[in-house]
C-alpha cells in the first residue's frame, strides 16, 4: 500500500483493522519473516441470514512456496469467519487462472462477479497433537 495513497496511511489502516471486532487479521511467518497476510471483513447480510466474511486482502512472498502459505491463510480465513458466525465467505473473482484455481480447489463457487463459499461446509484441518 502507498503509504500517502488516502487519508489513512498503512500503518495506521492496520491498526484499526486490528481492533475491529468485524475484521480478522492474519499473519503467515517463518522464523519471524512475514510471507503472506490476509483481511477478512464482516458484515451482515439478510440474504445470507448471518454476516457474510469478506476476503479483502490475500498476499504471499513470491520467494516462499505462494500455493502452501495461501492454502494455509485460506483455511484460516475460513476457520475465522465460521467461528465469528459467517454463513459465507466471499473473494472478488480473480483475473489469474492459478489464483482461480485456488479457490476453485477451497470450493469457492461464482456468484455473480464474486466467487463464494458457504462456511458451515468448510473443512479444517485437524491438528494432531
Amino acid at each position: 500500500m502507498d503509504e500517502g495513497a488516502g487519508p489513512l496511511v498503512a500503518p495506521d489502516l492496520l491498526r484499526q483493522l486490528v481492533y475491529l471486532p468485524q475484521a480478522s487479521v492474519l499473519v503467515a511467518e517463518i522464523r519471524r519473516t512475514i510471507i503472506g497476510a490476509a483481511i477478512l471483513a464482516l458484515r451482515p447480510s439478510v440474504r445470507a441470514g448471518g454476516f457474510v466474511g469478506t476476503v479483502d486482502l490475500l498476499v504471499t512472498d513470491p520467494r516462499h512456496d505462494v500455493d502452501a502459505v495461501a492454502d494455509v491463510l485460506i483455511e484460516e480465513l475460513l476457520r475465522s469467519a465460521r467461528n465469528k458466525g459467517c454463513a459465507s465467505v466471499e473473494v472478488a473473482r480473480p483475473t489469474d487462472s492459478a489464483e482461480r484455481a485456488r479457490w476453485d480447489r477451497r470450493g469457492f463457487r461464482e456468484a455473480g462477479v464474486l466467487l463464494e463459499r458457504p462456511v458451515s461446509a468448510a473443512r479444517t484441518a485437524v491438528r494432531q497433537p
